[in-house]
């Protein structure tokens, strides 16, 4: 079995079909999407896209799903910042109540048998919670508790939108990048799985892409477009940036 995992896609629809070109290529059998998938620009034509794909897709639930639902639902406790309060309540107002009950009936976690890789299990950030902090450089010991006793070789992670590849005591931890939002080199970050772990990043026309999501009504339809199509914040910025907000001295966004 081939599995492509996509996360973090943020609304970022010319990104996804670029992706979703190279997957169809692939011929996989099944796709994880791994959270995130609706906060930004382009929402319903995202999870159209998504919702029409012609194989087999499992949806995970990530933190901004989280607050779509929870601010259409009007239980929104103000636990994030008032700028991405102000994002989530502009993609709720988009999504059809039909598919704000899909978002909330997403599972946090999923497991597949695949190749030769064995059980790999899906997380949005950990398998305890959707908005742990951890990178390449977070130090083993703090991860270690969070790791253990789970009884897969693979971990498939993302959440901070930076691939990695790292051990973390027994357990082989990957994160797939993001395919919407990346931090790094400009481009759209996935994973193929099978007998091996193949880290994907796929080039498409980005100054087409920054002008369709500047065609659209989003809020930030500009900056996303700088910051998150054409110019994304360097790793060396968003490692700083994460290993700031782990230590407890910077503000989530």
């Amino acid at each position: 079995m081939r599995v492509a995992a996509i996360y973090d896609i943020h609304g970022n629809l010319p990104a996804l079909e670029a992706v979703l070109r190279d997957i169809a290529a692939a011929e996989v059998d099944y796709v994880v999407v791994g959270g995130d998938v609706v906060a930004g620009p382009m929402p319903c034509e995202t999870l159209a896209c998504l919702l029409n794909l012609p194989v087999r897709v499992e949806f995970i639930q990530g933190n901004a799903d989280r607050e779509v639902v929870a601010q259409s639902a009007g239980t929104d406790a103000g636990a994030v910042p008032e700028a991405v309060r102000e994002i989530t309540r502009w993609v709720a107002r988009q999504l059809h109540p039909e598919h704000v009950r899909l978002l909330a009936s997403w599972p946090k976690t999923t497991r597949l048998k695949i190749g030769g890789l064995g059980e790999v299990l899906f997380c949005h950030a950990t398998p305890q919670s959707d908005t742990d902090l951890f990178t390449r450089l977070t130090p083993e010991d703090r991860l270690l508790p969070v790791f253990q006793g789970l009884d897969v070789p693979l971990v498939v992670c993302g959440h901070t939108h930076m691939q990695f590849d790292r051990m973390i005591g027994k357990v082989r931890v990957v994160n797939a990048g993001s395919v919407g939002m990346p931090y790094g080199e400009a481009g759209a970050y996935w994973l193929l799985l099978g007998d091996t772990v193949q880290f994907r990043r796929t080039l498409y026309d980005r100054e087409r892409g920054a002008a369709r999501i500047l065609a659209t009504d989003y809020l930030h339809a500009e900056d996303f477009a700088a910051n998150n199509v054409l110019q994304p914040p360097s790793e060396a910025e968003a490692l700083a940036v994460f290993t700031q907000m782990a230590s407890g001295t910077g503000d989530a966004d």
